[in-house]
């Protein structure tokens, strides 16, 4: 078929993959970081959308796109891009988990009726990064801004509507649509009255389109797909489908896995996404993950996660009876927001460096194995589960995680997933487009290079790990769950 290209815009840096349409193979690849600085040293919560698309031309030099016939779009979720009804930035837009709109996640939940009303509107409860929260700060802090608000793009939505010569038709996909807070992955549809009521008034939406569709040609005649979320993207990247998970090792952790239909969840422990294929993304996020390991390598005076995990090796499944419960920052699975960690079963023999290296470590799995469990109750396959993030390269991770997950663990090499995922899709549209592909079937692409971890005999012994987590949970926070 020829070469198609995946860009993804996380909200660091924009990478490009130049791949082969019909394997996925990588041909060549560009970076570019984002011309953004922060006065604080961290990450914007404010960001001028000009600055992607700066980044995205620097990573795209050289001749990096010469020949390609197709261009998939990642982008970060959660970003906002308000503009008014000719087209123009109202404001810069807004990034990233932002603690300014915390109070607003919470009116938003009280405006509505609670919780649950959230879960069974849309899927999902409010929280301070998505969109809907911060519509509804904008209309309380920058009414001005809020009024002069006549569309509403996300992230990738807005730089394939900029790739495309800023059309009339705006469009988005299933993927991106469900973190909005305003569209429904069980429905398949907006729910503009949420818009209103996080606004204060009616805004234009994009049209959402399937996810072998093609948003439109460039002037060039550059065949541009839907484009999608970064989580998204990089769930099509793996190569992920029904059976699989995915958890991802954050300093908090997520855990979410393919399934055929969208998951209401009265608690909000479950996040109703939809996948960039049809299917659904049900995500449980915990608060609490590789923060876990950095703290206790503080704790014990070690310089890093590398040392933790030696120490940790030192000691044995069960950590002669130490357990972490590792809500150092309160939880959301299960939901203790203000609760603290715990630290239990300390007995003389137990108070050794190794024996608390390697309850962090257990800890933390184990809370990532209760939001695996939370999908599995509602009946989720599970039979492998993809590790993700720079922690799961440690060996304390990877002795651990299969026999307490109770299920194949996969650690894909490092590569750029979600860039992948953006080039699959565009192979996707450019093969649909020309007759080629079934638009109900992606292209077949090499799975992920990745290391196979069977939990083997220590299945036994890693389930008794998790009874004692368990055990002391229950005592701790009874009825969490």
């Amino acid at each position: 078929m020829g070469i198609v290209a995946g860009l993804d815009s996380s909200p660091d840096f924009t990478r490009i993959v130049v791949c082969d349409s019909d394997t996925g193979a990588v041909l060549r690849q560009g970076y570019a970081p984002h011309p953004v600085e922060s006065p604080d040293g961290g990450r914007p919560s404010d960001v001028d959308p000009q600055a992607w698309l700066l980044s995205l031309g620097e990573a795209a030099g050289g001749g990096l796109l010469e020949g390609v016939q197709a261009i998939g779009v990642s982008a970060q979720q959660n970003a906002v891009v308000p503009l008014d009804a000719q087209g123009n930035t109202v404001r810069p837009a807004m990034v990233g988990g932002d603690k300014r709109t915390q109070v607003a996640a919470a009116d938003l939940i009280d405006a509505l009726g609670g919780r649950e009303a959230w879960a069974q509107a849309v899927g999902c409860v409010p929280q301070a990064a998505q969109p809907v929260t911060k519509l509804r700060w904008l209309a309380r802090t920058e009414p001005d801004n809020a009024q002069r608000t006549a569309i509403l793009l996300q992230a990738h939505d807005w730089l394939v509507w900029q790739l495309l010569g800023r059309p009339i038709r705006r469009t988005t996909d299933r993927g991106g649509a469900s973190s909005t807070g305003y569209w429904s992955a069980a429905t398949g549809a907006y729910r503009p009255d949420l818009v209103e009521l996080a606004l204060g008034h009616q805004a234009m939406l994009p049209e959402v389109i399937g996810p072998a569709d093609a948003a439109g040609r460039t002037p060039e005649g550059l065949l541009i797909s839907v484009g999608t979320g970064e989580t998204m993207a990089a769930a099509f990247g793996l190569g992920i489908g029904l059976g699989d998970a995915v958890v991802s090792l954050g300093a908090s952790g997520s855990v979410m896995a393919v399934h055929p239909e969208a998951l209401v969840d009265g608690s909000g422990m479950i996040t109703a996404l939809a996948d960039a294929t049809g299917m659904h993304l049900p995500v449980v996020t915990t608060l609490n993950a590789v923060r876990t390991l950095r703290g206790t390598a503080e704790l014990l005076g070690l310089p890093d996660l590398e040392s933790l995990s030696e120490l940790a090796m030192k000691s044995t499944p069960g950590a002669h009876g130490l357990v972490l419960l590792p809500y150092l920052e309160g939880e959301r699975t299960p939901n203790l927001p203000h609760t603290a960690g715990t630290l239990a079963g300390l007995r003389r023999e137990s108070m050794k460096a190794e024996h608390l290296a390697r309850a962090a470590f257990e800890g933390m799995l184990c809370g990532l194995a209760d939001a695996l469990d939370v999908l599995r109750a509602r009946g989720v396959e599970v039979r492998r589960v993809f590790l993700l993030g720079p922690a799961a390269e440690l060996p304390a991770v990877q002795a651990a995680a299969p026999s307490l997950f109770g299920t194949q663990v996969v650690v894909p090499q490092p590569a750029d997933y979600a860039a992948i995922g953006a080039a699959r899709q565009a192979a996707w549209a450019l093969g649909t487009s020309q007759g080629s592909l079934d638009a109900r079937t992606p292209p077949a692409w090499q799975g992920a290079v990745a290391q196979v971890l069977e939990p083997g005999e220590e299945l036994a012994v890693g389930q008794a790990v998790r009874q004692q987590f368990v055990a002391v949970r229950e005592q701790t926070h009874p009825g969490a769950f």
